[in-house]
């Protein structure tokens, strides 16, 4: 049975009805990725947030001059988060990303599942446990926690980067939520 075919439920404009600047940045990406990521789409509602989300997600996700933690730990926690968040666009493209990234399509599915199953480093199972209990019992963080991924051999700025991209999944969580974002079909298939 076939996801549904809706990017949100929200009216988006046409796509000849953008700017020029954003038409050029989705084109850009379409050529990079292969598609044009529903949750670009689902921003054109409004351009100026398109803009923030885009140099925030570019810069947390992307960047590695300021983030110490690789693609493959971002991508990680942001699977980690959705999955405790339950968001079904987050788990299908960060699941894509777990999987294209370590060559291992059972790590993203274990991640999406129970990332407890699979047999990571200590330092990997306590940066998921932080991301996961940040995100389901934030106020329950304190510094035990803070200090076992000191211990662990992550640094106070990757606290704060591990912090940073937990926050931002769970902020994209309830967005692709509200919305009833729906992810490209495409990322179902690929990196499997």
């Amino acid at each position: 049975m076939p996801q549904p075919k809706h990017i949100v439920k929200i009216s988006l404009p046409e796509f000849e009805d953008l700017d020029d600047d954003t038409k050029r940045y989705l084109r850009i990406c379409e050529e990079k990725l292969g598609l044009i990521p529903n949750v670009l789409r689902a921003y054109t509602g409004n351009l100026k947030k398109l803009r923030n989300f885009t140099n925030f997600y570019n810069q947390l996700m992307l960047d590695e001059e300021y983030c110490n933690l690789t693609k493959l730990e971002r991508e990680m926690i942001a699977v980690v988060v959705s999955s405790a968040n339950n968001c079904y666009y987050c788990l299908v493209v960060h699941g894509q990303a777990v999987r294209d990234l370590s060559n291992d399509p059972q790590l993203g599915e274990m991640l999406v599942m129970n990332y407890r199953v699979s047999n990571m480093d200590d330092r990997t199972c306590a940066m998921l446990d932080f991301a996961f209990k940040l995100t389901t019992k934030p106020e329950q963080i304190n510094d035990f926690d803070r200090e076992e991924l000191l211990r662990v051999g992550f640094s106070e700025k990757d606290i704060f980067d591990i912090c940073d991209t937990a926050a931002f999944f769970n902020y994209t969580n309830r967005m692709a939520h509200g919305l009833d974002m729906m992810p490209n079909s495409e990322y179902h298939s690929q990196s499997r």
